[in-house]
This record gives C-alpha cells, sequence and structure tokens, in this order.
C-alpha cells in the first residue's frame, strides 16, 4: 500500500471502530500513535540505542535500551508537543469556565422560576406554554450550552406541565428538544469556541457573526409554534385560570425582575464584553462563572454538594473535549502526513464543483456524520478536512463555521440517532413514546433547514454584526 493509501484506510478503520463504540478521543490517539509510528518510522534512529546494548552492564541497563530503541520514534514527540499546544491554547481556557457557569446555573433554580413567569406572562398567546418552553429553553441553553441538561431539565420541569394541558405529545416533546439544542448555536456557546479553536477564526467574530442566524432560528421555531396552535388548536389548548392563574401586573413585573432578568443581564453582560471588546472571551467566561455563583447564592441554591457537582461535571467534559483535541492533533498530523488531506483535496478538485455544489456536498455530509457522531467529534475530527478545502473554493471559514453550527442542530435532532429524543426519552413519562419524540422533532428539522437556507441566500445575517463591529 502506498502512504496516502494507508491514510485513507486510517479514516476507514476510524470510523469503523466509532461504529463499534469505542471511546472516540482514545481511539484517535491509539490509532494517531500507531500510524504514526509506521509514517515516521527510521530504522537507523531505532538501532542507535540496539547498538548500545553491548555496552549494557546489567540486565536493567539493557531493558533500558531496548526501551529507549523502541520509543525512538517521532510520533512520541509529535504527541508530547501536541499535547502542550492543547493545553496552553488560551482559547480553550474560556472552555471550563463557561461550562462552570453553565452547571451552577442549572443548580440555581432558576429555569423554574423563569418558566412560570414566561408561562404567565404568555397566556394569552396560541400555543402560550409551548412559546414559554421554547424561550425559557434557548436562554437555560445559551448559559449552559449543555444539551444534555437543557433537554432533561425541561423535560422535567415543562413536559408535565404542557400534557396536564391537554398538549400533543409529540408536539410537546419537540419543543423541548428543539429548544434544548439552540446551545451550541447561540453565543455564548462552547461548540463555536472549539471551532474557533481548530479554524483559526476569531472567536470574537465568530460569536457576533452566529448571533443573527440564532435569533432567526428561534424566531422560525417560535412561528412554527405559534402558527401551528392557531392552525391546528387541539394540539395546544387554551390554558384555563387554574392551570395558569391570573396575576396582578404588579406581581407580573416582580416576578419578571426575579427570575427574567437576572439570567438575561448574565447573559448579556458576557456577550456585551465579548462583542465590544471589553474583554476577551476567557475573561467574560470568568465574569460568567462568577455571575453564576452569584445568582446561585441570591437564590439561596449555592451548597457544597452543588459546586462539588459543578467542579467535577467541568472537569470531566473540559477533559473530554481536551484529550479531544490532543487525539485529533495527532490523528490529522499523521494523516496529512500520509498524504490523506492530498488525495481529498485533488479528489474533489476533480468533481469540478462550483462553491455552492462544494458547500451542499460539505454540509449534507456534516449532516450524515451527525447521526452517530456527537458535535464535538465533528467539529474536531472532520470540519478539519475541509478546511484546506475552503480557500480552493473561496469559502469564508466564518461563513462556513456559522452554517455548520446551525446544521448541527440536526445531529441532536435527527432519527434514529436523535440524542435529544434520548434524553427527553429517559425522563419523560411512560405513555411519552420514542416513535412520539421523534415525530415531534421532525418539523422542527424542516425549521434547520429554512434556516440554512435564509443564511445562504441572505449572507449578512452572518456577517453585519462582524462587519458593524470590527470592521469588514
Amino acid at each position: 500500500m502506498t502512504d496516502p493509501q494507508v491514510a485513507l484506510f486510517m479514516l476507514g478503520l476510524f470510523i469503523f471502530l466509532v461504529f463499534l463504540g469505542f471511546p472516540i478521543a482514545f481511539t484517535l490517539m491509539a490509532m494517531g500513535i500507531g500510524f504514526g509510528y509506521y509514517a515516521y518510522f527510521e530504522p537507523d534512529r531505532m538501532w542507535r540505542a540496539f547498538n548500545r546494548l553491548d555496552e549494557a552492564a546489567s540486565s536493567f541497563q539493557s531493558i533500558s535500551l531496548w526501551i529507549e530503541g523502541f520509543f525512538n520514534n517521532r510520533i512520541f514527540d509529535l504527541f508530547i508537543n501536541q499535547t502542550y499546544t492543547v493545553m496552553s491554547n488560551e482559547v480553550l481556557t474560556a472552555v471550563p469556565l463557561f461550562l462552570f457557569m453553565g452547571y451552577i446555573v442549572e443548580r440555581a433554580n432558576i429555569v423554574d422560576r423563569l418558566f412560570t413567569t414566561l408561562n404567565i406572562a404568555s397566556k394569552n398567546v396560541p400555543g402560550s406554554m409551548g412559546v414559554a418552553a421554547l424561550i425559557t429553553c434557548a436562554l437555560f441553553a445559551t448559559a449552559t450550552g449543555i444539551v444534555g441538561a437543557v433537554v432533561t431539565l425541561m423535560g422535567l420541569l415543562a413536559l408535565p406541565a404542557m400534557l396536564k394541558a391537554r398538549y400533543d405529545k409529540s408536539f410537546a416533546s419537540g419543543i423541548i428538544c428543539a429548544g434544548g439544542t439552540l446551545g451550541i448555536l447561540i453565543p455564548p456557546s462552547i461548540m463555536l469556541i472549539v471551532y474557533a479553536a481548530s479554524s483559526g477564526v476569531s472567536i470574537v467574530r465568530l460569536y457576533a457573526g452566529a448571533l443573527l442566524p440564532g435569533f432567526i432560528l428561534v424566531g422560525l421555531y417560535l412561528v412554527y409554534v405559534v402558527g401551528r396552535s392557531i392552525l391546528q388548536p387541539s394540539v395546544a389548548p387554551r390554558p384555563t385560570k387554574d392551570e395558569v392563574p391570573d396575576v396582578p401586573y404588579g406581581r407580573l413585573i416582580f416576578m419578571i425582575v426575579t427570575s427574567f432578568l437576572p439570567l438575561a443581564v448574565l447573559i448579556l453582560a458576557v456577550l456585551g464584553t465579548i462583542l465590544f471588546g471589553l474583554a476577551t472571551p476567557t475573561e467574560a467566561a470568568a465574569i460568567g462563572a462568577m455571575g453564576g455563583l452569584v445568582l446561585a447564592v441570591a437564590y439561596r441554591a449555592l451548597t457544597f454538594q452543588r459546586l462539588r457537582e459543578s467542579v467535577y461535571l467541568t472537569v470531566r467534559t473540559t477533559a473530554m473535549v481536551c484529550w479531544l483535541f490532543v487525539g485529533s492533533y495527532v490523528f490529522s498530523a499523521v494523516f496529512s502526513y500520509l498524504g490523506g488531506e492530498t488525495v481529498i483535496s485533488e479528489f474533489v478538485r476533480g468533481l469540478d464543483l462550483t462553491p455552492f455544489q462544494f458547500l451542499l456536498l460539505a454540509q449534507f455530509i456534516i449532516f450524515l456524520l451527525g447521526w452517530p457522531l456527537e458535535w464535538s467529534e465533528i467539529i474536531i475530527i472532520f470540519v478539519p478536512i475541509f478546511l484546506p478545502l475552503l480557500a480552493i473554493f473561496d469559502i469564508d471559514p466564518l461563513f462556513f463555521g456559522v452554517l455548520v453550527a446551525v446544521n448541527l442542530q440536526t445531529s441532536f435532532l435527527t432519527p434514529p440517532m436523535a440524542m435529544s429524543a434520548y434524553y427527553l426519552k429517559g425522563i419523560a413519562p411512560p405513555d411519552v413514546k420514542l416513535t412520539d419524540i421523534f415525530k415531534g422533532v421532525l418539523p422542527f428539522l424542516v425549521m434547520v433547514f429554512i434556516c440554512m437556507a435564509l443564511i445562504y441566500a441572505f449572507p449578512q445575517t452572518i456577517y453585519y454584526l462582524p462587519n458593524h463591529f470590527y470592521g469588514g
């Protein structure tokens, strides 16, 4: 086999092992080191240690020389250097801080108050409880960026309330699943940080570029919820006074101030300091983490147990992201060294695609990858394969990244591997079947595709804010 063939075999074997369920980060590292040992193999370098075996004064020294000879390969130098590069990446420093903010907010008992307030405030809107659930999901997802946590918590909080209010099971399930995934698109998104670290795109411009598309997608979701509630009232009956009581205007204002306003201020403070250049993303993440702690204290929800859980989950998730980066960097370096990127580049060039056709093909592949893989693996492993091709087709990595972020909403919503559906099924009442949830998310998938079409047709939805704040 030639080196490029070995590279393609390496990629195919990795995908096969992922489908078998092997841990992705450690599979990447193992394959990178294994194939890298072959790629960087230099017999002369290895035998330098073996040639000194005659000089060994003891069996222990002989064993040491054998080990030295075996490990005398540049792949191990590459592995150490890439690990150091990842751990010293300033962009990734924001990841644990944003995660900590999310886990603390999740445990601060804000979400139940927020949902109750929005439910009362929107009671005259068709599908009011669905609208309240969707807006709560969007705000909570933005503050946490952790899809599983948002879907699970909102499933425990909002789904029983909607079912009690005679909402259609599929309709209610789809709202929670779709709303819970918004955190990987709307800043401050962990996914956008990871893409910025992988692509070299400014995270500040990326945040600004993703803001309007995120709002457009939320708007499309709301249009669907309200529109279907008007056209098919049986899926979302109007609430009775027993379900949503009348609240005096002054009392409602107080509820908004104590529930909606604190979380909104925290999110705006984090995003505002980034977008207006008052703080780096890492500094803004630190502000968010501190703000989350303040909110938890203010709501009397900060206990040692909750703090310990938040720290543990933050460390675990951060470690997963960092080891994925280490494995991906080593894997990509070996894949490129063997000529894999060149083969793919020449193959794509040979297809004679237009920029639109290439963009469509890339997004379709990412859509398919979203079935078996999570967004982190797609962004860290497969998106870098497309990045060198963007210059060939004159596609801006910023534009491409925002499209990918919207596209990856589908990775949580597309049956049969829709992770949001499985998160919700795990805590839903027994009469809510998985097929009901799948049926409910399909219309929201259509909204995602409409959003992608609007972004492509009107690219200023991405470029307006970055150009306005930072120049074109």
